[in-house]
């Protein structure tokens, strides 16, 4: 086996026979004196004999390695997704044409769809925000994961509701409007409970919960505009809302000298004058 040798003088590489090893000789090119290292000092590295794993008859390992699975684009996918996206987008159109007759159940429309939309969403954002270098969730598992975070994505729209209401108030939550720090303090609730929510459910890293929550959010924030007009609750300073009126009223001096009719004419002008604020 030969022996590797490098020249200290001119640093010249060449090699030699197993014979010389532990000899002095003279380097070929500068002809400086070299000392030739022994062939028991040379490091080998083995290969293992045997790989863990179970093997066929034959010494062969049955077992593989588990191959990394990169996302791809997906035409079909992608043409299902936009038509969905277009469904739910003419569906909430439709439905703010006709809010007026439906204003007493909009909310339950709107919680309905957050329900529904919830683990759709949360399926769509893990299957291009996940880590290629983790393995995927698939089947079952990425179905009931894709299910339990969209709900508590819906859920978060009633924790919004529910702090609103009870601490800043049912009346500027529902008439005169919250303030901004206010309705900041709401959303930051809101992505707080989504983000951890994306954490538990896919192994997500904070910073991807946060999208993902936040496709969510945004999604249901401007169908809830096409829906009801203002993009989150408690954003109702300066709205009119239907079926307040102001009620016009006016003192009519006792005159005993004055005839009913003349009060009854006297009156009409003010019924008229009802009109809603």
């Amino acid at each position: 086996m030969p022996i590797h040798v490098i020249c200290p003088s001119c640093h010249a590489r060449f090699k030699v026979g197993d014979q010389h090893g532990g000899k002095t000789g003279a380097c070929p090119k500068c002809k400086g004196t070299i000392q030739i290292p022994k062939a028991e000092d040379e490091v080998i590295i083995h290969a293992p004999e045997a790989e863990a794993g179970a093997k066929d008859a034959k010494g062969r390992n049955v077992l593989k390695p588990i191959k990394r699975k990169e996302t791809k684009f997906q035409l079909n996918a992608a043409l299902m997704i936009g038509g969905a996206v277009v469904l739910v987008t003419a569906i909430a159109f439709l439905l703010g044409n006709s809010r007026e007759q439906l204003a007493g159940s909009l909310t339950y429309i709107l919680a309905g769809g957050a329900i529904l939309l919830g683990p759709a969403l949360a399926y769509a954002g893990y299957t291009f925000l996940r880590d290629d270098e983790m393995g995927a969730f698939t089947g079952t598992d990425l179905l009931i994961r894709s299910v339990g975070c969209g709900l508590v994505y819906a859920l978060t729209w009633g924790v919004y509701w529910y702090v609103g209401y009870t601490v800043f108030g049912s009346e500027p939550y529902s008439i005169t409007g919250l303030e901004i720090w206010q309705i900041g303090v709401l959303v930051g609730i809101a992505i707080g409970i989504g983000t951890f929510a994306a954490f538990v459910a896919f192994d997500f890293e904070p910073m991807t919960g946060f999208f993902h929550f936040a496709l969510f959010f945004v999604a249901t924030i401007l169908l809830r505009f096409l829906v009801e007009g203002s993009f989150l609750p408690g954003m109702n300073r300066g709205e009119k809302k239907p079926g307040v009126r102001a009620t016009v009223t006016e003192v009519i001096p006792q005159n005993n000298n004055v005839p009913p009719v003349a009060i009854a004419q006297s009156l009409a002008p003010i019924h008229h004058a009802t009109t809603p604020i």
